[in-house]
């Protein structure tokens, strides 16, 4: 059985923070069932200074209530503006949703780790954590998917874009994208419940992620990573030929248009979405495609604050901020309750 060893961080009590750990560490000789011995799990989280713990606290809570803020602001302002009762900006509400899970999923037991200087989940809680972060990455993945289909057809083929994208179609999609994460990540965690874990059970992170679980595994895992990667081909892979295809033919349409003041006003209907999914998908591949021989553990928390803290912030912000669509609609709802 593999053993690790014990980790000595801060402690109010000037007590060994491993010492306090012990009685909840579950250790149990090595079985071939596919039943878990381990009943919760330690997350680490960050193991730095008091000061800084404060410092991150203070400021993950700000970024926090701002992501809820605006992302909610993006999501009310398209359903009640009509000049934002487009598919394109539907899409974009939708997006909203995927990052509020995301951030509601992983920044409160973050804070609560931050608090308290360490993290107990249960073996549930921990499974249902991942579940719901997968759902949040894998419905994130195909939105943007479509976003680039949309973006496509609005470019290059103006004419038949409000009969090809309309508003049944584009909530067809919508649902086809939820529900496929929903599937797959249900498919992923079925498995995942039935490894064997008979410890140890610290994860030196501040989230249940899949690969610090897996390697709690006392099973092989080749069956379980050869299924992660099979999972990756239609969530990861697939979406990314067809948005960097999507994005070819734009580029080559927008190189056609003979103005500069028409190829300048047929590329920033689409700048916004490219961010996002250069920050997206560089992300997520600097963490779980690249290969992590040689990463820190500090800097695996770090890449991993990116996607899961940062992205959810940083996406409203770039489509409030560079739309006037979205600026237009607010001074309207602002007018609107000043008036009233």
């Amino acid at each position: 059985m593999r053993t690790r060893s014990a980790w000595t961080g801060p402690s109010t009590s000037g007590t060994p923070i491993a010492a306090t750990w012990a009685s909840s560490i579950v250790s149990t000789p090595l079985v071939k069932t596919n039943m878990t011995a381990v009943t919760e799990f330690i997350l680490l989280g960050f193991q730095v200074s008091q000061n800084i713990r404060i410092l991150m606290f203070s400021l993950l809570i700000v970024i926090y209530w701002f992501t809820m803020f605006m992302n909610l602001l993006i999501i009310t302002l398209v359903s009640t503006s009509k000049i934002l009762h487009t598919p394109m900006y539907f899409f974009i509400s939708q997006l909203s949703i995927s990052d509020i899970f995301l951030s509601a999923d992983i920044v409160p037991n973050m804070l609560h780790i931050l608090q308290y200087y360490r993290g107990a989940i249960t073996f549930i809680g921990c499974m249902t954590q991942i579940y719901f972060f997968g759902i949040a990455e894998a419905s994130e993945c195909l939105l943007l998917t479509v976003m680039s289909y949309d973006r496509y057809v609005a470019i290059c083929d103006p004419l038949r874009y409000s009969s090809i994208m309309t508003s049944t179609y584009c909530v067809i999609l919508s649902v086809i994208s939820w529900f496929v994460a929903l599937c797959i990540m249900m498919f992923f965690i079925i498995t995942m419940v039935m490894q064997n874990f008979c410890g140890p059970n610290i994860i030196d992170h501040f989230f249940c992620d899949t690969l610090p679980i897996m390697e709690l595994l006392c099973s092989d895992t080749y069956s379980i990573r050869l299924e992660g990667s099979l999972l990756g081909v239609p969530l990861i892979f697939i979406p990314i030929i067809i948005i960097i295809f999507s994005y070819v033919k734009i580029i080559v349409t927008i190189l056609r248009i003979p103005s500069s003041t028409g190829r300048q006003k047929a590329f920033s209907t689409c700048s916004s979405h490219l961010i996002v999914v250069s920050i997206f998908y560089g992300t997520l591949f600097s963490s779980y495609v690249l290969p992590r021989k040689g990463q820190t553990s500090t800097m695996s928390k770090i890449l991993s604050l990116l996607y899961t803290v940062f992205t959810p912030l940083i996406n409203p912000i770039i489509y409030s901020l560079k739309n006037r669509d979205i600026k237009k609609a607010l001074h309207e709802q602002v007018y609107r309750r000043f008036r009233y």
